[in-house]
């Protein structure tokens, strides 16, 4: 039925769930530094912070994965060979594919995972950090103990929509010639000419990437939890 091309699909999926995972980690990171900033920092932290997840939540995705492939290599070639000596006129920068995709999908979805996670911190009951001030902690030693377990458990539902999101933008990633499932897709599709069976099954492996993740994160919004449901 797949004319051979299972293997193939199945190299795809690999690489997509590579990318994903890669770039949620990107995402979790940078929406701990953004949700900080605009909660914590001073008032020009709180200005980038701002201006960040607004730019990158206003510009639609496919535009900023070939602005950042493309057009990215394109202007740092420019500026060095205008500001450089003539021995770099043919300085080139490629971006790798995988990392390009990587590096986007992660600053995407670092605005959302941003707002995830302000929305997190503030839904700490105030009674709880103050509780770790009568403690004696503060700075980092009350962020470790008290606000940051706190705020993940708030941040679960929300990281898991991050991450469901993040999975199906994977698909744009074929735009820079990233060998992943939709990718593979196209390739069998053009050589077969069949595009109904290739993208169906590309659909279906989709589902199942999604289907998996819906019980983990469930899983894992129980396991956060567990202590309210104890006390019910």
């Amino acid at each position: 039925m797949l004319h051979g091309y299972g293997p193939l699909l199945l190299e795809g999926l690999a690489i997509t769930i590579g990318v994903s995972l890669a770039a949620f980690i990107v995402a979790f990171l940078l929406g701990l530094l953004g949700a900080s900033a605009k909660l914590y920092g001073g008032r020009v932290l709180r200005g980038v912070a701002e201006v960040y997840t607004v730019v990158i939540r206003g510009v639609p995705e496919l535009v900023l994965i070939l602005l950042i492939y493309y057009g990215t290599p394109s202007l740092i070639q420019s500026m060095v060979r205008a500001l450089g000596p003539e021995s770099l006129a043919r300085f080139r920068v490629d971006f790798d594919p995988f990392t390009a995709g990587v590096a986007t999908l992660g600053l995407i979805y670092g605005a959302f995972a941003t707002e995830v996670f302000r929305g997190a911190i503030q839904s700490i009951p105030k009674g709880q950090i103050e509780a770790g001030y009568a403690y004696g902690m503060k700075g980092l030693t009350l962020t470790r103990m008290v606000i940051f377990p706190q705020m993940l458990r708030f941040a679960v539902s929300g990281l898991g929509n991050v991450w469901l999101v993040l999975i199906k933008a994977t698909a744009l990633i074929s735009a820079i010639q990233l060998d992943e499932l939709m990718r593979s897709a196209e390739v069998a599709s053009a050589n077969t000419r069949e595009p109904f069976t290739f993208y169906l099954a590309a659909a279906f492996l989709y589902l199942a990437i999604t289907i998996v993740s819906l019980f983990v994160i469930k899983r894992t919004e129980v396991f956060a939890f567990r202590g309210n449901e104890a006390k019910g």
